[in-house]
């Protein structure tokens, strides 16, 4: 009887634990002008009735939605956030001209926007099966998902509460003004893809259109922010590494850091 009541209490111990395991990415996908788009989408273990935060991430060119969602683990540091990881389409860069690979568009006027299309039906999905926290929508990428990080900054300026572009430049609108908004960049000094000196001409940048104190003070692991001096709660944050056209292992606890402190101003 005793045997039976320690394996009893070893299966119900192993079922909780089994219980206790986050639920998988799942994949979602979506019909938008003829072309079929995924996403792997993480759910958080809240009621779906409880506001959560969403973070909405990009992968490089000739990336894709499993390999990012495995390397920019946002679950591990935010488990109440909904993290989507979005699948791009074959689309031509400076490095695949062809665009054999998938990617994202880096202009508000490309042909369809069809990656801007493809973010707005998802983001009307995700209002219809959870409720969102409207004030904590954010936006990360690397590389050519960075750039599109960036390209939401001014395609999408009142949806997002915060940016957090790794290895990106920014390519700033013809037809319109950027506005002061947080911003997180992540660098590599040795980055030869996007290259480290371009990217600090974008940091330069960004601190500019926010209007930033030239003095920062540290932050975080190894991070520095520059407040704003003409928008509150519009900062611009760098956390520069010695590597090169990565993602760092520290910077997702940052990006999450990042997110958390800068809900949308109202």
């Amino acid at each position: 009887m005793r045997a039976f009541s320690l394996i009893g209490l070893v299966l119900l111990l192993s079922g909780l634990a089994l219980a206790a395991d986050p639920p998988a990415p799942k994949p979602w996908d979506w019909m938008i002008d003829g072309d079929r788009r995924e996403a792997l989408v993480v759910l958080p273990e809240t009621p779906s009735d409880t506001p959560a935060p969403l973070v909405f991430a990009f992968h490089g060119h000739g990336g894709n939605m499993e390999g990012f969602g495995h390397r920019v683990a946002l679950r591990k540091h935010w488990p109440e956030a909904i993290a989507v990881y979005m699948q791009g389409l074959p689309t031509p860069s400076r490095l695949d001209p062809q665009g054999k690979k998938p990617g994202w568009q880096t202009q508000t006027s490309d042909a369809t926007n069809r990656d801007l299309k493809f973010l707005d039906t998802v983001l009307a999905t995700l209002r219809k099966k959870h409720a969102i926290d409207e004030d904590r929508i954010y936006a990360t990428g690397f590389s050519n998902g960075g750039g599109f990080t960036y390209l939401l900054w001014s395609a999408r300026p009142k949806l997002f509460a915060a940016y957090a572009p790794c290895a990106a430049i920014l390519r700033e609108p013809e037809n319109s003004k950027l506005e002061p908004a947080p911003i997180l960049h992540i660098a590599g000094e040795r980055d030869q893809v996007a290259l480290f000196e371009m990217q600090l001409k974008t940091m330069a940048k960004v601190r500019e259109i926010n209007g930033c104190q030239e003095i920062p003070v540290e932050w975080g692991l190894g991070g520095k922010l520059y407040p704003s001096k003409t928008k509150a709660g519009a900062p611009f944050a760098s956390l520069i590494h010695p590597g090169g056209h990565i993602v760092p292992n520290h910077s997702i606890e940052m990006i999450v850091k990042f997110f958390k402190e800068h809900p949308r101003q109202r």
